[in-house]
């Protein structure tokens, strides 16, 4: 069956246009990419019933159904109602009624309202993994309501750890969970474990004493790790109560300038990291003029400049004590565009003396 379809508007309703005319992909949100296993009943019908059978867990940790006909996507928008209410609305408190929180009625037949603001992806965090620093989905359920629905595209990704396994560096804006130690000298057996695990697993800050047999440390770049703690057999070492965050900026990949992101926060507090997302649809509609379109985070702060963004996306914002903020922040772009970089290797400088 041929049909004239406005694929822009398939896309901000979440279903993805397939390379087979008239198919189309659906994703379903799960932020913090952890959700009750009864919504995979929804996956399964949905999957079997409107899809070809199969699903994809997509990289941004959504459900991706594949085989969907256009004609059936009426049908599969209007069984999404439920699971949209439970999961966005009541488990992360999403006001369905708004759009970049502006009034604009919901209709429950009709699926998601747009898909700007993507899917918020995080590893287990603490929740299971003993390297957490924080609960990752926890704070994904906490963000998804401020950023979502949105027209404004921005791209998260939450990492319990600064080992990074979700990859915060390489999206618009990366939470990273960070730790602060306490250490307790009366309980420290001076064995060096929490030594010897910094140094292979950290970033060498911890030293023996072997006058005191006490653990000495240098705190300037200490990244809040936590495997000080893992290691310790006596508990010399524990982390503080206050949850901390360090969090990246401008990561991306694609075709043309792919980059790693820069640290813009380091030690925020989880009221710091909620309030400068807050403020994020805001630096979004100045820098695009209230006319939304695809690009992402570090794009728009290309645009606006770094200074400018700093200025509006901390408005507001009490940062605590402890916060640091990134003075000023340089990417280094992939050269794809250009490759000066590669060349025929006959072309290739060699060192020493040349024939």
């Amino acid at each position: 069956m041929n049909h004239d379809i406005n694929v822009k508007k398939m896309r901000l309703n979440c279903f993805r246009q397939s390379k087979v005319p008239g198919e189309f992909m659906l994703q379903m949100r799960v932020p913090g990419g952890m959700v009750d296993a009864k919504y995979l009943s929804y996956v399964e019908h949905i999957a079997n019933t409107w899809g070809d059978g199969n699903f994809h867990f997509g990289t941004r940790q959504t459900f991706d159904i594949t085989g969907i006909k256009y004609e059936n996507i009426p049908a599969v928008n209007e069984y999404l109602e439920q699971y949209i209410k439970e999961v966005d609305a009541e488990l992360c408190g999403v006001n369905m009624d708004t759009v970049a929180h502006e009034p604009q009625p919901w209709d429950p037949k009709a699926g998601y309202p747009t898909i700007g603001a993507r899917n918020i992806t995080a590893c287990v965090g603490n929740y299971h993994c003993i390297c957490g620093n924080c609960n990752t989905f926890e704070l994904a359920r906490k963000i998804e309501p401020i950023i979502f629905p949105s027209h404004y595209h921005i791209k998260i990704n939450i990492a319990g750890c600064p080992n990074d396994c979700n990859k915060a560096h390489l999206c618009d804006f990366g939470i990273i969970g960070v730790a602060r130690m306490t250490y307790h000298p009366d309980r420290c057996i001076g064995c060096g474990a929490c030594v010897r695990a910094c140094e292979h697993g950290a970033t060498r800050v911890l030293s023996l004493n072997e006058g005191t047999g006490k653990i000495e440390k240098d705190p300037c770049c200490c990244v809040g790790c936590g495997e000080c703690v893992k290691a310790c057999p006596t508990s010399a070492w524990t982390r503080q109560e206050t949850k901390f965050y360090r969090v990246i900026l401008g990561g991306r990949t694609g075709r043309q300038t792919p980059r790693t992101g820069k640290m813009f926060l380091n030690w925020a507090t989880e009221d710091v990291v909620l309030g400068v997302l807050k403020n994020w649809q805001k630096f979004s509609a100045w820098v695009m003029d209230y006319k939304p379109e695809y690009l992402h985070g570090g794009h728009l702060i290309d645009r606006a400049g770094y200074k400018k963004f700093k200025e509006i996306i901390l408005e507001g914002v009490e940062l605590n004590p402890e916060c640091l903020v990134a003075e000023d922040i340089f990417w280094h772009e992939t050269e794809y565009r250009s490759n000066f970089n590669v060349k025929p290797v006959a072309m290739h400088h060699k060192a020493g003396p040349q024939a």
